[in-house]
């Protein structure tokens, strides 16, 4: 989930042009110093029924997202740009994504100022707006804006 203002408008200006073609935005992370900004691009298909995307369909995408960025110009100065996968701990940041990943085991971060703000468990959806996760015996439902990173567990079994 983009957490700073900065990367909600990368995220804006990637997403608009992202339908055209075909590709989700899964999620911008800008890190590094202000004098050599590193912008961390992940993507997808934007068609669930796709297989995750390739290497050589991530080479072909990088193009476009070059160009919006140059013309959003965001950040004074050089950056390095960097478009991947979501790879195996894929961040889960959209409504849709929390849906599509329902069955899956995450490790999920909130804004929470007081109690707990931590939870790993089972994705099991979302219901009325909000996500659900179940921790062990514990079913905790959280507003998808109280959620500061969510993060698919890989299964190697």
């Amino acid at each position: 989930m983009a957490t700073t203002d900065l990367e909600r408008q990368l995220v804006t200006a990637l997403e608009d042009a992202a339908r055209s073609h075909g590709i989700d935005v899964v999620d911008v992370e800008v890190v590094g110093s202000s004098k050599a900004p590193v912008v961390r691009v992940r993507i997808d298909h934007a068609d669930e029924g796709v297989p995750t995307i390739s290497l050589d369909e991530v080479a072909a995408q990088s193009g476009w997202i070059n160009e919006v960025l140059d013309d959003a110009d965001p950040i004074a100065g050089s950056y390095v740009l960097e478009v991947s996968s979501p790879g195996l701990a894929r961040p889960l940041r959209k409504e849709r994504d929390f849906e599509r990943f329902a069955g899956s085991d995450v490790s999920l971060k909130t804004f929470a100022r007081e109690g707990r703000r931590r939870f790993t468990g089972r994705l099991l959806g979302v219901e009325g707006g909000r996500v659900v996760v179940e921790c062990g015996e514990e079913r905790v439902s959280l507003a998808l804006d109280d959620i500061k990173s969510c993060h698919v567990r890989p299964d190697f079994d």
